[in-house]
């Protein structure tokens, strides 16, 4: 247990000493929220509408492709092979690397709905616990979505590419950054089957409605899909090694 925390401690000092990662992965959705918000928000409504869609988001950037995007990186330069070498157990490794960035998913979230309520009189979330369990139940899923995007991306230089091609388009369908009502009847049945809306979902539900999650296991069960199916890729393709370019 000792060294979970140590190699935990380890992974939070990483991140925040990075200025590059700090700036894309934690300040970039409390930043969009902000301008959304100013240029949307006509009122309280509208504001707790991107509250919801702004941690969804949140969480799917930094659980996906912030995990993605560290694993890749340390990969291609050699530090996972170098860990693989190490006392430090290979899924006590992972486990650290995920749940840091959990922590800097609540952290975004509770800076997202902090700015709602303090800038643009939004609501405290009408389930807190529920609400609580919706973030953390997205960030699972989406980590597992990281982790197989980890596994198949071949290069550094590729994977931040690779991320915003698949996070900034599912973000826009899903309804993050505003309502997609007028959206064409293809792109709403893409939509369907996205699990970043149903994280929205979710997040709407207990945050806005008040509604506990246990009403939306349809909701959970899609994320729960995607979440497998991401961890099973992972197990099957993931490596420590650099890969051939």
């Amino acid at each position: 247990m000792r060294l979970f925390w140590h190699q935990l401690k380890a992974e939070q000092l990483t991140f925040w000493r990075s200025r590059e990662a700090a700036i894309f992965v934690f300040l970039f959705p409390p930043l969009l929220f902000v301008l959304l918000a100013s240029v949307f928000g006509e009122g309280p409504e509208d504001v707790n509408q991107l509250v919801a869609g702004l941690i969804g988001y949140a969480a799917a950037n930094t659980a996906l492709g912030g995990l993605a995007i560290t694993l890749v990186v340390r990969r291609e330069y050699g530090i996972l092979k170098r860990l693989r070498s190490t006392p430090l157990p290979a899924r006590l490794y992972l486990a650290t690397v995920v749940l840091s960035l959990m922590l800097i998913i609540a952290l975004q979230s509770a800076t997202v709905v902090a700015l709602g309520v303090l800038l643009y009189d939004a609501r405290l979330p009408s389930e807190p616990l529920s609400f609580g369990l919706a973030v953390a139940v997205g960030a699972i899923a989406f980590a597992g979505l990281g982790l197989a995007a980890a596994a198949l991306v071949r290069s550094a230089e590729a994977v931040a590419a690779v991320v915003n091609v698949i996070v900034l388009p599912m973000s826009f369908l899903s309804g993050a950054f505003g309502s997609t009502h007028d959206l064409p009847r293809g792109l709403q049945l893409l939509a369907d089957v996205l699990p970043l809306k149903y994280l929205i979902e979710l997040v709407l539900a207990t945050y806005v409605d008040g509604e506990p999650i246990s009403k939306h296991v349809g909701a959970i069960g899609v994320m729960a899909v995607w979440g497998a199916g991401g961890y099973l890729v992972a197990r099957a393709r993931f490596g420590w090694e650099p890969r051939e370019r």
